[in-house]
């Protein structure tokens, strides 16, 4: 759906503690929040303005946030 928010914490709110504890204490976890958030702001920024983007290129900011995701959800179950 157009528009959705698909931000982390709204992603994984069971562990919206764990999230903040690693972020405060990795800025290399931290990092890669900010970068799937603000992924996710573009993204939720060009389809609601229907932007001229290409689906393509929409389609590879799209695989590159659910990359990132999938990283912070890896860390988030594994603790590493």
């Amino acid at each position: 759906m157009l528009g959705e928010i698909h931000s982390i914490h709204h992603e994984f709110p069971e562990h919206h503690a764990r999230i903040d504890d690693l972020a405060r204490g990795d800025p290399g976890f931290r990092s890669q929040i900010q970068e799937h958030d603000k992924l996710d702001k573009q993204i939720r920024g060009l389809e609601l303005r229907e932007s001229p983007i290409g689906d393509d290129e929409m389609e590879a900011l799209k695989r590159h946030r659910l990359h990132l995701k999938d990283q912070i959800l890896k860390r988030l179950l594994n603790g590493a």
